[in-house]
Parts: structure tokens; C-alpha cells; sequence
């Protein structure tokens, strides 16, 4: 591989790796762009994304005006050309171009699945206190959202990072926003995560509220400190323990459980059968992470074989591919997968 300089459109000269190929399997492909801010997304900075599309299929990309020129062996550049498109299209929809959302469309061109990306361009879900569009980023996700919009209830199992709790609690304080419910109620049970807190101080909040952070983070980025505080003291948001919601009819609510996977099966039993008229509950859990002391069985597994065909309730599972962390997080899913096959093994 040796390197060469061309000039592009927007007056940088872009460094590329230049590949050798045999002469016959030689294949160049062109796709114009309108928008040349698509473009400047597209390459990134210093380079950097259109050197991984370089690298993934290698060939070589070249900006020529409005043209974008690609070559390499035949099927090398049918599939860059195809992930570039689709890296396009999500740029012209307002989409930072990451190494994130890259490493994503390259599963969907593996899959063949690259034009359902179109799906993900719509208005998003909420707006946060910092002006950021929540919106679902992956097809796992979308699919997660539409079915909070169209079920009772829902259960959404993944990975850590796969934004299940984060785009529930969107969803809600859309649904609040609208005037949908009049109360958003969010849970878990206070298990702890593989340590002994022992005695915290202060009141009953105080002694839960570590267990309830996570959710506390969601509200805040979405209404902002005060209006959470505001909201809270007039009942209309209640953050609370598992234990609270027995005995209790949730009327005109929205009601999350999260880290559903260290329920028991009674306690799931229990806190299904407190919906009531007017309201929508999701359930979100990590069925890799279950911190049941004494190996006790989970109550979102038991959950997610009894109601799988009840009408009005939806299971869906995220993946690996819908992680929207650091890459790294993806990284380390997939290598505990593999280590945990090779101990069934």
C-alpha cells in the first residue's frame, strides 16, 4: 500500500491509501452528491471515516466535486458503495457520522439490511434540556419504540448500552408531555450489584435513592433539575423501590421496571398486576446480569416465556448491534458471549 494526495471540493488536501489490484478484477463506481456538507460528514475531519470504509472493504474513495469515486475489486466496491449511501443518507437526516454509527451500517451491509436506515429519519421522541433530539439510532431500537407506541405492555431484554431504560423513560415524559397519562412511575428492586453497601445513612430516600440513579440521570437530562423537583412534589413523578408498588392500582400512568432481571417471579407477578385503566408499562432488563442472591430464579425470564403470546403485550430483544456506547462496549459483550458458549461447551 502506498499513499496519495488529491484535492477535494471543500479545498482539503485528504490523504488515502492506495490498494493494488489486479487490472482485470479492477471495478470504479461513482455516486454524485448534492449536498456537499454530506460530504465533508462522510470523510470526517482528518480522514477518518472514509478511511475506515477504505479499510473494511478495501478500496479506495475519492472525492472528486460532487462526485464520490470508488474502487477496488468488484464486490469491495458494491458493498463501500452501498455502506457510503447509506452513511449519506443519515447525514442528510442530521446524523453526526461516528465511528459508532460507521461500524453499524457496515452489519447492516453485511446483512443486507442497509436500506432500512431510512426507517430511523423521523422527528425523534423527546427533546432535551440541552436542545438534543432523542431519537432511536439503531433498527433494534426503532423497532423497541414503535412497540412502547402500539402495546400495553412491553418488555425490552439487551445488553447494557443498548439504551432500553433511557429511550422507556423518553418515551414516558413524551407521553407526559402530551398529556397521554398523568403520573410517570419509575421502579426497580433494590438489589446490589454483586457488593455489600451495608447501612446507608439518612432517611428512606436517601438509602434508595443509589439504587435509583440511573433513572433519576434520564429525568433529569430530559425535564431538567427543577422541573423534575417540581414535578415530583406535586406527585406527578414518583420514583420509588419495587416493594411500594404492592397494594397499588396504577391508573392514567406510565410505569417503568428497570433491572427487571433481579426480580423474583413473585415480584414480577405482583407488579404486573398493578396496571391499570389508561396506563403503559415497560420493563426493561439485562438476563446477563442477574444479582438474585442464592441463584434464585429471575422473574423476567419466567416473565418473558409466560406472556410471549398475549395479545397487547410485545418481548423485544436488543442485541449487540444496538449498543450506543463506546465501541469498546460492544467489544466486551461479544467476548463474554464467546467465553460463556465456550464453558457450555
Amino acid at each position: 500500500m502506498c499513499s496519495c494526495r488529491v484535492s477535494c471540493c471543500h479545498g482539503r488536501m485528504l490523504k488515502f491509501r492506495r490498494a493494488v489490484f489486479p487490472q482485470k478484477y479492477m471495478t470504479e463506481k461513482t455516486i454524485t452528491v448534492t449536498d456537499l456538507d454530506s460530504i465533508l460528514s462522510l470523510f470526517g475531519s482528518y480522514d477518518e471515516n472514509i478511511n475506515m470504509i477504505q479499510r473494511e472493504y478495501n478500496v479506495v474513495v475519492l472525492n472528486r466535486g460532487s462526485d464520490i469515486r470508488i474502487s477496488g475489486e468488484s464486490d469491495g466496491v458494491e458493498n463501500a458503495a452501498r455502506a457510503v449511501e447509506t452513511l449519506l443518507a443519515l447525514a442528510e437526516n442530521g446524523e453526526q457520522i461516528n465511528e459508532q454509527n460507521i461500524r453499524y451500517v457496515f452489519s447492516l451491509v453485511k446483512e443486507g439490511m442497509q436500506e432500512k436506515i431510512h426507517s430511523l429519519a423521523d422527528d425523534g421522541i423527546c427533546v432535551t434540556m440541552s436542545g438534543r433530539i432523542v431519537k432511536p439510532k439503531t433498527l433494534g431500537q426503532k423497532k423497541y419504540v414503535d412497540s412502547i407506541k402500539n402495546n400495553t405492555i412491553v418488555i425490552g431484554v439487551g445488553p447494557a448500552g443498548t439504551g432500553k431504560t433511557y429511550l422507556a423513560v423518553a418515551m414516558a415524559v413524551k407521553a407526559f408531555r402530551a398529556h397521554e397519562v398523568n403520573k410517570i412511575i419509575l421502579t426497580r428492586p433494590a438489589v446490589e450489584a454483586g457488593e455489600k453497601l451495608g447501612f446507608l445513612p439518612g432517611d428512606l430516600q436517601n438509602k434508595v435513592d443509589p439504587y435509583l440513579r440511573p433513572l433519576y440521570d434520564a429525568l433529569f437530562e430530559m425535564l431538567g433539575p427543577d422541573n423534575f423537583a417540581k414535578q415530583q412534589e406535586r406527585g406527578c413523578i414518583e420514583v420509588a423501590p419495587l416493594a411500594y408498588m404492592r397494594g397499588r392500582t396504577l391508573d392514567d400512568s406510565f410505569i417503568i421496571l428497570d433491572e427487571a432481571q433481579n426480580t423474583t417471579p413473585e415480584q414480577m407477578k405482583m407488579f404486573l398486576t398493578r396496571l391499570g385503566f389508561n396506563s403503559k408499562i415497560v420493563i426493561t432488563g439485562d438476563i446477563t446480569q442477574i444479582d438474585l442472591p442464592d441463584s434464585r430464579k429471575s422473574g423476567l425470564i419466567e416473565a418473558t416465556k409466560v406472556l410471549k403470546n398475549i395479545e397487547g403485550i410485545e418481548i423485544n430483544r436488543l442485541t449487540d448491534k444496538d449498543v450506543v456506547r463506546h465501541r469498546l462496549v460492544q467489544d466486551i459483550i461479544l467476548a463474554y458471549e464467546k467465553y460463556a458458549r465456550s464453558q457450555h461447551n
